[in-house]
């Protein structure tokens, strides 16, 4: 964890009522932080933490790739990532998180936000991601699936009969005759 130890805030210590941090997130934050999601990538983090009352609002902006498996392939691919998030966090009597509002223990003052910008940067990975060629090489096959349907269906010679009896049986029920 000492390779994250560059992602703590001071919030006790803070020196003015607002301050910016500036990182580079690259595939040693990822291997530290140790997430499923994404193992590799290169982002540029601009954080922003301005104190309120007992609130502090710190306000997230990072832009780069990462990289993550096509569903299609399997092969990694480059994914451009680009957003803003808010966190609130302030100080408490012990270590909370209840999805709005974190509290970090007075005790410390510290807050390590390492683990929360992967969650952020997470997040905004789409559900589905797929290489470009692989999106291209889909949409060809769904085409030509779909003039294949529209193409006419040769049949088996031999099932000609059977539609003769199944209709005249068919014109027998309609016309009530036998």
């Amino acid at each position: 964890m000492e390779k994250l130890d560059s992602y703590k805030v001071d919030l006790k210590g803070m020196p003015t009522d607002t301050v910016s941090y500036h990182w580079q997130v690259n595939d040693d934050f990822f291997s530290a932080v140790q997430g499923q999601e994404i193992q590799q990538g290169l982002l540029s983090v601009a954080l922003r933490v301005k104190r309120t009352s007992d609130v502090y609002e710190m306000n997230f902006q990072f832009e780069g790739e990462v990289k993550v498996l096509c569903d299609r392939c399997l092969e990694l691919m480059d994914l451009p990532i680009s957003a803003e998030c808010c966190l609130q966090v302030r100080l408490g009597d012990q270590f909370e998180d209840d999805g709005e509002v974190v509290t970090v223990p007075y005790e410390e003052g510290v807050f390590n936000v390492a683990w929360n910008l992967y969650e952020m940067i997470a997040l905004e990975i789409p559900i589905r991601h797929v290489h470009a060629e692989c999106k291209s090489y889909a949409s060809d096959f769904a085409m030509e699936e779909d003039n294949a349907e529209d193409a006419p269906v040769a049949t088996d010679p031999r099932w000609n009969e059977l539609r003769k009896i199944l209709d005249n049986n068919k014109n027998i029920k309609e016309n009530g005759t036998s």
